[in-house]
C-alpha cells in the first residue's frame, strides 16, 4: 500500500492512505530523513521511501502552483 506523510508530530508520522484514510506511524518505524509530503510503501509491516513517487508529486504539485500565479 501507498502512503502520503502529511505531517509529522509528537514522534509520529500523520500519513493518508490512496483511499485519504489517516494513520499515525511511529517515526522510528519509518525510514530515517523522512519529511512532510514524502511517499512510503508499506509491504509486510515495512515501510520504505518512494522517491520516484515522491518526486513526481513534488513536481506536479509544483507545476499546478505555477499555473495558479501564471
Amino acid at each position: 500500500m501507498k502512503y502520503i506523510i502529511d505531517r509529522l508530530e509528537e514522534g509520529l508520522a500523520i500519513c493518508e492512505t490512496e483511499l485519504r484514510k489517516r494513520i499515525s506511524v511511529p517515526v522510528s518505524h519509518l525510514p530515517k530523513g523522512i519529511k512532510e509530503g514524502d511517499v512510503l510503501r508499506e509491504e509486510e509491516g515495512r515501510f520504505s521511501l518512494d522517491s520516484e513517487e515522491t518526486d513526481k508529486r513534488r513536481r506536479e504539485m509544483k507545476k499546478k502552483l505555477m499555473d495558479l500565479f501564471e
